[in-house]
């Protein structure tokens, strides 16, 4: 941690007030050295009170998603948030987090743009990304997997996702496979994996995921505007984004570690409790080849069983997905 992310983390552990002494004790340096890191977080936005008898007290912060607060807020995780990146404005975060993992950072590592000028999901969409408005970030991950099971982590972040938005806000999301989160059939969030990978054996995959936090009706295109949400439209009300990225980045860090020890089966019986997919009539296009047919279940692998008209079993990985009936 930063000295910065330090000092917010000691303020965040005592809302009564802390004093400059304790805070140099904690940190090993002097007390003017405090009040100067003090200064400098008070001049991006945090209000911090300074009383003399009871010290400095941390009374409100400012509405963007900064490093050293999310990484004092979030605390000790086992891979994911071990370093966090912030920037005003990228193309996409996937693309700086490859480039930070060919630069060999830590398997953990998380990037956010508070906006994105080419913001992208699957298939090639484009990904609206409105300054401060939303949570648009990538985690770097380095999972000992061959490349087939890769659709874990897409399951994992999917179910990651939706328990830490009803944490925070107590909706449940929809899960419609295989990476988006919906909110009375409208998208909330999607999911964008990409990895590079050998033969038998992943090398890193770029786990990217876009939320729409407080984006106003207005924000999004007009032809988006029947088909997704945000938060804020559901709640009626302005959502904490960075209590909100601690959240998520917590489950991430508890899926990831499912699957990592083998116990994916626990994320698939949360999947299917929130999947809307299974159960249904959906038409899947692979390229020019559309499959029809009931999606049933996961396999171990993460991949969608769907029974086709003649009643084979396919094993779905990727696609075009289109719910066409409730057929249960």
């Amino acid at each position: 941690m930063t000295v910065d992310a330090r000092i917010l983390a000691g303020l965040r552990a005592a809302p009564w007030g802390v004093s400059g002494s304790e805070l140099a004790r904690q940190l090993g340096m002097t007390r003017a050295g405090v009040w100067t890191h003090i200064e400098e977080l008070r001049a991006l936005g945090y209000d911090i009170e300074a009383s003399p008898h009871l010290g400095y007290r941390l009374l409100g912060a400012p509405d963007l998603l900064h490093a050293d607060d999310l990484s004092a807020r979030l605390g000790n995780t086992r891979v994911v948030g071990r370093e966090i990146h912030v920037f005003q404005e990228t193309t996409s975060t996937n693309d700086v987090a490859a480039r930070l993992a060919r630069g060999g950072a830590a398997e953990g590592a998380v990037v956010f743009a508070e906006s994105q000028s080419k913001g992208r999901g699957r298939l090639g969409r484009t990904w609206i990304s409105p300054e401060g408005k939303g949570l648009w970030f990538t985690v770097l991950l380095r999972p000992n997997i061959p490349p087939q099971e890769t659709t874990l982590l897409t399951v994992a972040a999917a179910t990651a996702l939706s328990r830490a938005v009803t944490q925070q806000t107590g909706l449940v999301p929809e899960i419609k496979w295989p990476n988006d989160l919906l909110i009375r059939g409208r998208k909330l969030a999607g999911i964008l994996t990409e990895m590079r990978a050998e033969l038998d054996q992943v090398q890193e995959v770029l786990l990217g995921i876009g939320m729409n936090v407080n984006l106003e009706a207005g924000d999004f295109p007009a032809p988006l505007r029947a088909t997704t949400t945000s938060l804020m439209i559901e709640m009626g009300q302005k959502i904490n984004r960075a209590e909100l990225a601690v959240a998520i980045l917590r489950e991430l860090d508890l899926d990831y570690q499912a699957v990592a020890e083998g116990r994916f089966e626990r994320l698939v019986e949360q999947w299917e409790e929130r999947c809307t997919t299974l159960g249904c009539q959906v038409a899947i296009r692979l390229g020019d080849r559309v499959i029809r047919g009931r999606a049933e279940s996961l396999d171990d692998d993460g991949a969608l069983l769907v029974r086709g008209t003649h009643g084979h079993l396919e094993r779905i990985v990727g696609g075009d997905v289109t719910v066409e009936k409730l057929v249960q």
